[in-house]
């Protein structure tokens, strides 16, 4: 969502659902939070998605589908990465994955 509007509003129109959906489904709320504000800081497909997409924009070296093109990619690896990182990692630090 944070490649459609500003990652500032993406996280306040979504955190605090998937908070309440994350004790539902008994999924620790931290690590639905940390996930949530990863992928928010990571918008690559769209010039809105953050603000120095648009800066970079701006310097007219890039166009919207090489943007596009490349942004692809990017955003496969890190959902990839932060998928790793909820399973393997942040359980090593004390973040489990399901609260008991």
């Amino acid at each position: 969502m944070t490649n459609f509007i500003m990652n500032v509003a993406a996280i306040a129109i979504i955190l605090p659902v998937a908070l309440v959906v994350a004790e539902y489904m008994g999924v620790n709320p931290y690590l639905i939070l940390y996930s949530a504000l990863t992928m928010a800081a990571l918008p690559f497909l769209l010039l809105v998605g953050a603000a120095p997409n648009a800066i970079a924009y701006q310097s007219k070296q890039f166009t919207t589908g090489q943007f596009f093109m490349v942004g692809i990619p990017f955003t496969l690896i890190v959902l990839v990465m932060v998928a790793l990182f909820a399973l393997v990692v942040w359980p090593l630090l004390g973040v489990p994955a399901l609260v008991n």
